[in-house]
């Protein structure tokens, strides 16, 4: 960032500043002379108290979310959190045909060109990708974070004679010698057959060891999660919150329960073929490639039952129907480690069930796929379908729960994402608001320095990227995306004027720095209200909208929706820490007209 830009003066300096230079060169020597030792310019700083309290969130919304949390996270400050995810189904198609012809087809006796196809399931996999970084800067095929040389293309990664680009052209793998597994190295094998390989991706948003196995269950769910509120008239969409738990109480047979790792290659899914010139060789072909995620198999009969079997009965007529037969799968995962907590996407999530059937005039079986959704939707728009995050949380430790609701300035702020806790700020008083428009300062910038306090924490940290101020009263954010200096459009490339992005140049004093020159402006410019400000931590700043929390006494309020979306936390300096250069104060820096 250009340090310069970080600078904005308002309209009434530039003029004055320009009628100072006009002056001067019309009347140099006598302006000169009169305003030796009198400076009409002055440029100063000044600090102000700021006024903080803890509070603590209870419970959050968490259904209709864009990511969900699985597993266990270990805070070395607050404790752990346990995450599970409860989904409703969806069919991907209403009133489903298995096989070639429909069931009321299949048993009209009248129809000789129709029989009984006799569908059964072959297997069924529940799929969840992870996240992925695919950045590959200079296109070789490798990812920059698998890449020896990021920035060089005919790097030989794998030490195989061919340059990753080379190999990128060829479609065999830059990072294994011997792509095909055949025992010749791919600089002289002349056979391997291309694209036959799992590439592999950067695995993002998962925290702890990644190496450890974890056990993962999938069972059904025997709650119906309603997709509109009845309180409302069926106008509202239903609201549940993360304290709500569904297992053992509401879940059924079980799907899955088994142990599985992490691995950051693609899902191949290879179709043999008989080769007829041997009795035992078969040629793979892949027939589909999927990003790296959770895939499972879940129970075959279960799927034979309750879908398949169904076939033309009411409960796959509509996805009303089907979500009040079917409710859904409830997923939990233990880590066989100290701490795993996943970050998923499960609108990308699915459930395939391979099956065969019987052909009309033939021996042979043919093999087709169906598709169940969990939720579907996202991105730009709104999610379809329902499930919920439920997080179990320890509690937090008594002198960190003294610091809640009724301490103000305390010695600490504390903030953590999920179901977990923010601070509100008040600004100067309307006294100190009078004195800054009386002496007439035009504000250059004004900062909140928020300093990390690690005092009494061992062990490794993991700080949130960025915190994220904004007005407690209406929601809304403290800058203007008009205005605002991006260098992409990422969430760390957005919005650098405002910053708030953690600063870790030195490992002893950890901050953050937030912007608010144009808030401050609007106040003592503008006679905009002082309102009160809400500081959380935040995955995206990018993410907008507001979500409903219960925080303690059972009250509830609407906070931005962003930080239920990472389990990260931190602890702050407060306005009345022990430490006076790294205590909680707004900066001011200002010129001042004589």
């Amino acid at each position: 960032m250009n340090f310069l830009n970080r600078f904005k003066f308002p309209a009434l300096a530039g003029i004055l500043l320009v009628l100072v230079f006009v002056s001067c060169e019309d009347e140099l020597t006598t302006i000169g002379e009169g305003i030796v030792g009198e400076e009409p310019f002055i440029t100063d700083n000044e600090v102000y108290d700021v006024t903080a309290m803890n509070k603590k969130i209870e419970a959050v919304r968490t259904n209709k979310l864009p990511v969900y949390q699985l597993g266990l996270f270990n805070d070395l400050v607050y404790g752990k959190t346990q995450a599970s995810i409860t989904s409703q189904l969806q069919l991907s198609t209403n009133n489903p045909a298995f096989g070639n012809f429909s069931q009321q087809k299949e048993e009209d006796e009248t129809d000789e060109a129709t029989i009984p196809e006799n569908e059964t399931v072959i297997e069924v996999f529940l799929y969840i990708p992870y996240f992925n970084d695919q950045t590959d800067t200079d296109q070789d095929g490798v990812v920059d974070d698998l890449d020896g040389a990021p920035t060089d293309p005919t790097n030989d990664d794998d030490g195989d004679g061919v340059a990753n680009n080379v190999e990128n052209v060829n479609n065999t793998n830059p990072l294994v010698q011997d792509t095909d597994g055949d025992g010749i190295n791919d600089d002289i094998d002349e056979d391997t057959l291309g694209d036959r390989f799992a590439e592999r991706f950067r695995l993002d948003s998962i925290y702890g060891d990644r190496t450890m196995p974890f056990n993962l269950k999938v069972e059904r769910s025997t709650f119906f999660l309603r997709d509109l509120d009845p309180n409302s008239g069926f106008q509202e969409a239903q609201e549940y919150f993360s304290s709500q738990e569904f297992s053992p109480t509401f879940t059924g047979e079980v799907l899955f329960d088994g142990n599985i790792t992490i691995s950051d290659e693609e899902i191949l899914n290879v179709v043999l073929i008989d080769d007829p010139d041997t009795d035992v060789d078969e040629v793979g072909t892949i027939s589909r490639k999927r990003d790296p995620g959770i895939r499972v198999p879940l129970d075959a009969t279960f799927f034979q039952q309750n879908i398949l079997d169904k076939e033309g009965d009411s409960e796959l007529l509509s996805v009303t129907n089907f979500k009040e037969f079917l409710r859904g799968i409830h997923i939990s995962m233990t880590p066989t480690s100290e701490e795993l907590l996943l970050l998923l996407d499960i609108t990308n999530a699915d459930i395939e069930i391979r099956y065969n059937h019987d052909v009309v005039d033939s021996e042979e079986k043919d093999e087709k796929v169906f598709v169940i959704n969990l939720v579907t939707g996202g991105g730009v728009g709104l999610v379809n379908g329902n499930a919920v995050n439920t997080f179990i949380n320890d509690e937090y430790p008594s002198d960190i729960l003294n610091r809640f609701d009724e301490n103000v300035n305390p010695s600490r702020i504390h903030l953590k994402g999920g179901a977990g806790s923010y601070a509100e700020i008040e600004l100067f008083n309307e006294g100190d608001i009078a004195e800054i428009i009386a002496n007439n300062w035009i504000i250059n910038e004004a900062n909140l320095v928020f300093y990390v306090d690690r005092a009494g924490v061992t062990g490794s940290v993991v700080e949130p990227p960025r915190l994220y101020l904004f007005n407690a009263e209406t929601n809304a954010p403290l800058f203007n995306v008009l205005t605002e200096n991006s260098t992409s459009d990422t969430p760390l490339g957005i919005y650098l004027n405002y910053d708030g992005i953690l600063d870790d140049s030195d490992a002893n004093n950890l901050k953050y720095t937030v912007r608010i020159t144009e808030h401050i402006n609007n106040i003592v410019v503008r006679d905009s209200t002082n309102a009160k400000l809400g500081l959380m931590v935040t995955p995206d700043i990018r993410i907008g909208g507001a979500n409903n929390v219960i925080l303690s006494g059972n009250i509830e309020n609407d906070i931005p929706a962003a930080p239920v979306l990472t389990p990260l936390s931190t602890v702050l300096h407060g306005s009345s820490s022990e430490n006076e250069v790294k205590r909680l104060k707004l900066e001011i820096f200002y010129t001042q007209t004589n």
